[in-house]
């Protein structure tokens, strides 16, 4: 009955309503955009060439990631990742290069702006790149049609498919604006989970024919509790307490101190969120893609050494992956908390930690939480992204695999719980329950970010 008055009361806010309908139908747009095949492109040896080429590589994954786009030679078939790319490229020059940090932090909108104008014009540098090397892919797969100009067939499709990744940036823009969520993180969400319930029927046929019905019952509870982990560390906080220094109060020859106010300077368990796995995985890309370019004996020794790295579920894929999140875990971490920052800020404030001396002394000391904190943190992203195969060699269908972590689970949790946050935030400001008993969801951006709330 709860669940149903839930209902009730989201539908009954027009806003809010109107949002959520908005956004459902720019993604139904998107997914009927995935099926529209390139022009030139053989479908009947696309689909020879993918189902050859199996689900353990990582063109598999990026087919997961586009809603199987990717393997449909569709219009939209790299979907926005190179707005991603694009991005995370602006976001580390940020750290690097004066211009972007100015931008970032002193030039307020005008920077920011700046900064989109940017990413946007890098994304249509990045899409012309990798539609070239995804023709080439298609063209090594004997996928296109001979009937049509090579020259033809090349500029007209590069333009197409940067068009198409234009198309679902203005998509996830609109969502962000008009509808509800983050655009961009929702559209990856909806390709991920378009390919959800046909790996779980394969799995569910797959067993009920091996009379193993109790077994599928075991895979469904270890990914449920995978869910709540991530979630739990998602969530997760280290909260320092801090205190706010008296003040006097009344008049000069009888004021009386103020009770100090206490609070707490929440850090994130996961400050880095999807960040580590992400790099990681691009680095993982290298090797593979690096064979591609080294042709005759030497390129076929090579190839075979480092064929780990085009597998993902194997031991060596799966041993250096958890290394580079691990790694990269603490690299992000380390660029994007800065310790003194927090320091001068309480020291603004006029508020201290108990115990610690204010200046060089609090930020040393949030730093040492900071590196406590996240190593188990880091192992515990690493462990996610590593799950997949894990579940693979016990048994569980790759397609099936996939969502027992990684960056698949992390994105679909991540987004779940910035949606239900803005539902929640209007339900409250209409005077209505929340969506859950006793506290409050907390999305991504809203963790660790805050200072000064109530304890």
């Amino acid at each position: 009955m709860k669940l149903i008055s839930v209902f009730k009361n989201i539908w009954s806010i027009k806003e809010l309503r109107d949002r959520i309908l908005y956004t459902l139908a720019l993604l139904l747009v998107y997914r009927v955009g995935t099926f529209v095949v390139l022009p030139g492109v053989i479908p009947a040896a696309l689909e020879k060439a993918s189902a050859d080429r199996g689900a353990n590589d990582l063109l598999g994954l990026i087919n997961v990631f586009t809603g199987g786009a990717f393997d449909n030679a569709a219009v939209l078939a790299l979907s926005v990742m190179p707005y991603i790319t694009a991005s995370i490229i602006v976001q580390l020059l940020g750290f690097a290069v004066p211009y972007f940090q100015r931008l970032q932090t002193r030039e307020g909108e005008s920077g920011r702006k700046r900064l989109n104008q940017i990413t946007r014009l890098l994304t249509v540098a990045i899409s012309m790149v990798q539609g070239g090397g995804y023709l080439q892919l298609l063209s090594g797969m004997n996928a296109v049609s001979p009937n049509i100009p090579e020259g033809l067939f090349w500029f007209s499709n590069i333009i197409i498919l940067t068009a198409g990744t234009i198309f679902c940036m203005w998509l996830g823009e609109r969502i962000t604006d008009k509808g509800i969520g983050n655009g961009i993180s929702m559209i990856i969400m909806i390709g991920i989970i378009a390919r959800l319930p046909q790996s779980f029927v394969f799995e569910f046929q797959k067993l009920f024919g091996d009379s193993q019905l109790l077994l599928f019952v075991v895979e469904l509870a270890f990914l449920f509790v995978v869910v709540l982990a991530t979630v739990l560390v998602i969530q997760g906080v280290r909260r320092i307490p801090i205190q706010f220094a008296k003040r006097m109060v009344g008049r000069t020859g009888g004021s009386l101190p103020q009770s100090s106010a206490r609070d707490y300077l929440p850090l994130k368990v996961n400050s880095a969120g999807v960040m580590p796995i992400i790099f990681a995985q691009a680095l993982m890309f290298l090797p593979a893609t690096a064979m591609q370019y080294i042709g005759g004996e030497e390129g076929a020794a090579a190839g075979g050494r480092i064929h780990m790295f085009n597998d993902i579920y194997s031991l060596g894929y799966n041993l250096v992956f958890f290394l580079l999140i691990v790694i990269f875990t603490y690299v992000y971490t380390a660029l994007m908390i800065n310790p003194t920052n927090y320091a001068e800020y309480l020291k603004r404030s006029n508020a201290f930690i108990p115990g610690v001396k204010p200046g060089e002394a609090t930020a040393s000391y949030i730093e040492n939480v900071m590196t406590l904190i996240t190593l188990p943190g880091s192992i515990f992203l690493g462990l996610i992204g590593i799950l997949p195969s894990i579940a693979a060699t016990l048994g569980v269908n790759q397609q099936f695999a996939l969502f027992f972590g990684g960056t698949t689970l992390l994105i679909m949790v991540g987004v779940a719980l910035d949606t239900l946050q803005v539902i929640e935030s209007y339900l409250l400001t209409k005077k209505y329950d929340g969506l859950i008993k006793s506290g409050r969801i907390q999305g991504r951006s809203t963790q660790g970010l805050q200072i000064g709330q109530p304890q």
